[in-house]
């Protein structure tokens, strides 16, 4: 059925694209994005992601060190592997443009789609947002361990005036981690999914409410630089929603809501240039951050050539935090 709508929907575009440069496009940026997430898959098969080898290794120092972490180790050493969250995630939206072309806007907005996954499936932006769950193995070890692509934890909170909301706070946010979920009196708070539940029952970590997080959170790869890239188009919709409902509810109350995604945090750590390419495309989604998607708010042409000067540039930056 899958393989019977992908089909149908490349003949489609196939037959309409003629005088419609946006579905050429299209047409010939899917078998592209297609290539990359599969080469990438290739490349963490092969070792070729840095920091997906930097978390096997943490992975192993620590299940040696701290035996009673291994369970939780293992969960993490996935995201080294085509079997981890993020990939998985990247996967999950190419499919959605293949074989449900139909939950998007309009074609602009799937070009749009396809060129993110493109750019979030590039080795060196890939290692960087793996920097993340790399970090939360890093405070796993108990500083034994050094952060990469980051500044320790305690710069990083003292430099962000941020609240220490436990083990795995990076990961705090990331649809590919967790939700949003809301409990009876209406507050939201962040729920992990599956077996990543075990870092609240390890580390005793108290609840996480999004009205805390918004206003106080730290640093983290995803929510600082990689948003517009590794979420999908309805993911983002939906942190949108959720901070502006926070926003109203504040208002009601005569308080002001300093939302979770109004500014930059300060933390990072010789990311490469791809990770600042994609840091002001997250700055123009901020700046345009209406109830509307701004996935169709560019031009074809205009992000067309934000796209060829990110892809261009090849240069790595990683070090360790100190």
């Amino acid at each position: 059925m899958h393989k019977f709508r992908f089909i149908f929907f490349a003949l489609t575009l196939l037959l309409t694209a003629c005088g419609d440069p946006v579905k050429e496009q299209v047409t010939r940026q899917l078998p592209a994005s297609e290539l990359r997430v599969e080469q990438l898959a290739e490349a963490l098969e092969n070792g070729q992601v840095r920091n997906a080898e930097l978390i096997r290794q943490y992975a192993e120092k620590i299940s040696q060190s701290k035996p009673e972490l291994t369970e939780l180790v293992k969960v993490f050493r996935q995201d080294a592997t085509a079997q981890g969250p993020m990939y998985l995630a990247l996967v999950d939206r190419l499919n959605t443009v293949k074989n449900q072309p139909e939950m998007f806007a309009d074609t602009q907005a799937i070009y749009d789609e396809l060129l993110n996954i493109y750019q979030a499936a590039d080795p060196v932006l890939y290692s960087d947002a793996l920097s993340d769950p790399l970090n939360v193995l890093a405070d796993m070890s108990g500083g034994v361990l050094p952060r990469v692509n980051s500044l320790s934890k305690a710069q990083s909170m003292q430099a962000n005036n941020a609240q220490d909301f436990g083990t795995g706070e990076q990961l705090i946010g990331n649809p590919s981690y967790g939700s949003w979920m809301t409990d009876s009196s209406g507050m939201s708070f962040w729920a992990w999914y599956g077996m990543y539940s075990m870092i609240g029952d390890i580390f005793g970590s108290r609840r996480v409410y999004y009205n805390d997080w918004g206003r106080h959170r730290n640093y983290s790869y995803y929510n600082d630089y990689g948003r517009t890239r590794y979420s999908s188009p309805g993911q983002l919709k939906k942190q949108t929603r959720l901070d502006a409902r926070t926003k109203k509810s504040f208002a009601g109350r005569g308080q002001k809501f300093t939302s979770a995604y109004g500014k930059n945090r300060t933390g990072a750590s010789s990311l490469s240039s791809q990770s600042k390419t994609a840091q002001s495309s997250a700055n123009r989604f901020r700046s345009q951050n209406t109830s509307k998607s701004s996935y169709a708010k560019k031009s074809a042409s205009s992000r067309s050539a934000s796209f060829r000067n990110s892809r261009s540039n090849t240069s790595r930056g990683f070090a360790r935090g100190k």
